[in-house]
């Protein structure tokens, strides 16, 4: 029963602290505040590139073709702000 309880209580957990030291705490509250800071301006970015899209192809501006690009060139851009968090130590 105790590899199995251990098993559950690693899937359900939200973090799991592997070598018991209760200081990696702090490394953990850093890490998701600067994941979520990160996502916030992954979002931020994503919306406000495809609402200039949307108004510039309403004002007959942009075509499909650079809606397309813009999508593409958002998520590669997102990909790599977002592999800033790999650089943490």
């Amino acid at each position: 029963m105790g590899d199995i309880g251990a098993d559950s209580a690693i899937e359900a957990a939200d973090i799991v602290i592997m070598n018991g030291e209760i200081k990696n705490i702090i490394d953990i509250i850093n890490i998701s505040k600067r994941t979520l800071r990160i996502v916030k301006q992954n979002i931020i970015f994503a919306i406000s590139i495809k609402i200039a899209i949307l108004i510039l192809s309403a004002l007959g501006f942009a075509n499909m073709w650079l809606a397309v690009f813009a999508d593409v060139g958002v998520s590669f851009i997102c990909i790599l702000n977002s592999m800033r968090l790999l650089k943490h130590k």
